[in-house]
């Protein structure tokens, strides 16, 4: 049978039920491969135990050898980005502040990522000139489009390393704002408890290091600092330096302004935590009121055509056959 325009049926039906068998199979895979986000921390931890154990300590000769290559790598890369007077401090800090935000401590990356912003054009560039203009890729396309691939290539290879930390700082702050209103539950635990602001964020992150690991890595990190730094108001501002969430400024300035005046802490932290859960509350409410905007394309494309083909399949196949018999 033939839809209009010339369009088998059967070739559309086998092409939607493979593509239905398709989405159903990635469906099963992903719920039977979840992973859970502590497994490779608890694997990493075990493995470490267990080389402490054995009497074998951290810093052996292989892992020396790597970070001086990995040293000598990044200095290398400091002194080209330093002859060609590009290396600036300004940038520098903004790239390390990007990285903390996006969960890498290490702070010779930003060495990597500045690099990468002058390298990558030039590479990706390169090869796109050469490609277009060297070996005619891309004949049909006329000048015009041979000039947009190149400087296309140029663009997005410059603004990529961005583009990835950007990724990687809004994915994160997306997973710690879900954990927040929990976190501060098991603050104000804490604070009625009696404990102390770092023995309660100390507790606070060991409780949440299964469900929420990213928040708990901060948590942990901040009572860490709290422990050893003499001005403790500064670990607080590390910590909203580290995270690029508007809602963790409020918990923030609240944890200051407790040190400083000496206000109640678990009153002040409930009023945090009924309002971070009803913004969750709203969220939730928003995305489940955008959903019939977002189901029309693929209602559109996939569902329609199907139902269509199911109805009007027979009504069109006995008509067929009329029309031949006659």
């Amino acid at each position: 049978m033939h839809l209009p325009f010339g369009i088998d049926a059967a070739i559309v039906a086998t092409w939607l039920s493979a593509a239905a068998a398709m989405a159903v199979a990635i469906a099963v895979y992903a719920a039977l491969t979840a992973r859970d986000p502590m497994a490779k921390r608890v694997k990493a931890l075990n493995e470490r135990r267990e080389q402490l154990k054995a009497g074998i300590t951290a810093s052996t000769r292989r892992q020396r050898a790597s970070l001086t290559r990995s040293n000598q790598n990044i200095n290398r890369m400091r002194a080209i980005l330093a002859s060609l007077k590009v290396l600036q401090d300004t940038q520098l800090k903004e790239a390390q502040k990007k990285l903390m935000q996006a969960g890498i401590r290490s702070k010779d990356i930003a060495i990597t990522v500045i690099f990468a912003r002058l390298a990558l054009p030039i590479v990706v560039g390169s090869i796109a000139a050469i490609a277009v203009y060297g070996f005619g890729a891309l004949e049909s396309w006329g000048s015009i489009g041979h000039y947009g691939v190149v400087a296309g290539s140029l663009i997005g290879s410059y603004k990529a390393p961005d583009i990835y930390l950007k990724n990687r700082v809004t994915k994160r702050a997306d997973r710690i704002r879900k954990g927040m209103p929990d976190a501060l539950d098991l603050l104000v635990i804490c604070a009625e408890a009696g404990l102390t602001v770092d023995s309660a964020f100390s507790r606070v992150s060991r409780e949440l290091g299964k469900s929420y690991p990213e928040l708990a890595d901060e948590f942990a990190l901040t009572a860490i600092e709290l422990g050893f730094l003499t001005d403790r108001r500064i670990a607080f501002e590390n910590l909203a330096g580290r995270v690029q969430l508007e809602a963790l400024r409020g918990v923030v300035t609240t944890m200051i302004q407790t040190e400083k005046y000496g206000t109640p802490l678990a009153s002040s932290l409930r009023v945090l935590s009924s309002e971070f859960r009803h913004e969750r509350m709203m969220r939730a409410e928003e995305k489940a009121a955008r959903l019939p905007a977002v189901m029309t394309v693929p209602l559109i494309m996939f569902i329609l055509p199907v139902l269509f083909i199911v109805i009007l399949g027979p009504a069109a196949c006995s008509i067929g056959d009329n029309f031949m018999k006659t």
